[in-house]
């Protein structure tokens, strides 16, 4: 019995660290207070790059609203990745430089960036921004982006959100709530405690002797996450921009959400399981504590996963006091459940409240059942190759 109480008890411990983490980025987001960084660095020469893979329906809208903001000398580069329409005509057409990737045997954004840098290198810009062929960037946030890029010298992260479509089922109005917890509020937490944020794959401005020297050709799912990680570990942490955005729309179809969704999470969750140890590991060891911070945010899960393992720890920890009346577990298990459920309706207070209603933020417990399938797979059917999200445009009409 004593050995089962150190388990139920270590496993309330082991709920409780992740959500005092999450509990105090949502803490620090609800405290801060917009402001625009001061005494701004001259606009540097810019390179944007784009990967782009079968994305003709949409990279148009994408160039409109990036073209505008360019400035003479700097330079845009679509990497037409693995095309089989006409994104690469399109883009060429609407003015961009153009280069081709065909490479079936090596898939994934990662290697369309490593080429895009290396098609760069002969007429290096100051600044690099990474944008994803199907994100619209808001008016003076490429101005914004470089601007601090140059500043400070690091890598600066645009807030990026992604939208539900109008009339939009509870799924998907509770993942774009998720999306503001995790792009938006926990950053912002971050940011105003002095610490870096995790990068977000679109909405990236780079110093160019930062983002040369990175490991940019993998396959890896989210390489943006490991991406932000190897930078903070070279002295290069990645700082949170709010005052420039990028949005996206999450896909209209079951089929293509879901498809998202489980990259998504399969890639964080591989990260935060196989590099997540090593990196708090690392720094300890080099006392980095722009490394530390991030390896922590990192050992917080998804939200709906963080909500299942919270309550199955939480009746586990019920149960043994049932039986043996001993009350620590569940004490522990209780306050994790209670800080987790503070820390989520503080942020829907603030910044959820036009997304979901409170009937519907009731109803999101549900969303976060819905999901077990998509853990269980996790275990025995994980997903490690990147493979383009299916979107409404390519179902055949």
């Amino acid at each position: 019995m004593l050995l089962l109480e150190v388990l139920i008890g270590a496993a309330a411990l082991a709920i409780l660290i992740p959500i005092l983490i999450l509990s105090a980025e949502v803490l620090a987001a609800s405290l801060s207070r917009d402001g625009q960084p001061q005494d701004m660095a001259a606009r540097p020469r810019l390179g944007v790059v784009i990967p782009a893979h079968n994305e003709a329906s949409g990279i148009g809208d994408a160039l409109d609203c990036l073209i505008p903001q360019l400035q003479n000398g700097d330079r845009l580069l679509v990497v037409a990745d693995n095309c089989t329409d006409d994104t690469a005509t399109i883009a060429s057409a609407a003015g961009a430089e153009v280069i081709e990737r065909n490479d079936s045997s090596h898939r994934g954004k990662g290697y369309a960036l490593d080429l895009g840098m290396r098609h760069l290198a002969a007429d290096p810009p100051a600044v690099v921004l990474i944008v994803d062929a199907d994100c619209r960037v808001e008016e003076g946030s490429i101005d914004r982006l470089a601007r601090v890029c140059a500043q400070t010298g690091r890598p600066v992260q645009a807030l990026y959100l992604s939208h539900a479509p109008p009339g939009a089922r509870l799924a998907m109005r509770v993942a774009e709530f998720a999306f503001v917890l995790k792009n938006r509020v926990r950053p912002l937490g971050l940011r105003s405690l002095g610490l870096p944020c995790q990068l977000m794959g679109t909405g990236m401005a780079f110093p160019w002797a930062c983002i040369a020297k990175a490991t940019l050709a993998t396959g890896h799912i989210v390489e943006d996450l490991k991406l932000g990680l190897e930078l903070a570990g070279a002295g290069y942490p990645p700082l949170f921009c709010p005052e420039a955005q990028v949005t996206s729309s999450f896909p209209a179809s079951h089929e293509g959400f879901e498809s998202q969704r489980t990259r998504w999470e399969h890639g964080y969750l591989t990260v935060l399981v196989k590099d997540a140890p090593a990196v708090l590991l690392k720094s300890v060891h080099t006392l980095n504590r722009d490394l530390l911070a991030l390896g922590l945010d990192v050992c917080v899960p998804p939200v709906a996963l963080l909500t299942l393992l919270a309550a199955a720890v939480w009746i586990a920890s019920a149960i043994f006091r049932a039986v043996t009346r001993v009350d620590l577990p569940l004490l522990i298990a209780s306050a994790a459940v209670a800080l987790l459920t503070l820390s989520v309706l503080s942020a829907w207070t603030r910044y959820g409240r036009q997304i979901l209603s409170p009937g519907s933020l009731a109803l999101a417990i549900a969303y976060a059942l819905l999901k077990i399938p998509l853990y269980f797979r996790f275990l025995v059917a994980r997903q490690f190759e990147w493979v383009r999200t299916k979107r409404d445009e390519d179902r055949p009409r």
